[in-house]
């Protein structure tokens, strides 16, 4: 069962405490108590971090450049995808003015091959690795 004590600290150590306490992510409650046990046994408990703040905010501004470049990538593959599609229908009804829609998707399920084949050419070394007539994901660094 807990307890409630209470202390009459001055204003300036009150603060300095609820510093010390946060700088070891520590409840002000956990730092008092941990302080009063440190104190009875004559040691200052210190709490290491793994990292510190400059560390992680180094290692967070990486991951954001990464995310960035590859949302980037992503888009530029979106875009090469759809207006590759686009332009093969707009070319089609340019050099067959009065098409219809049945012919029109006649004609892109004919050129599917050739317009995979473009994609795959694209992606060919940066996310699919080819061998013979199977291809494969590339194994990226995780």
């Amino acid at each position: 069962m807990t307890k409630h004590v209470a202390t009459y600290p001055t204003d300036e150590q009150l603060e300095r405490w609820k510093r010390e306490a946060a700088e070891m992510d520590m409840s002000f409650s956990e730092w008092i108590q941990a302080m009063v046990e440190a104190g009875m046994k004559k040691f200052s408990p210190s709490v290491e971090r793994d990292e510190d703040i400059n560390d992680l905010r180094e290692q967070r501004n990486d991951l954001r450049k990464e995310l960035e470049a590859r949302r980037s990538r992503v888009q530029e593959l979106e875009t090469a995808l759809y207006q590759g599609e686009r332009e093969a229908i707009a070319e089609y009804i340019e050099n067959n003015p009065g098409a219809e829609y049945g012919e029109i998707i006649q004609h892109m399920m004919n050129s599917t091959p050739e317009r995979v084949s473009r994609q795959l050419d694209v992606l060919d070394g940066e996310r699919v690795q080819r061998d013979e007539e199977m291809f494969y994901p590339i194994e990226s660094e995780k």
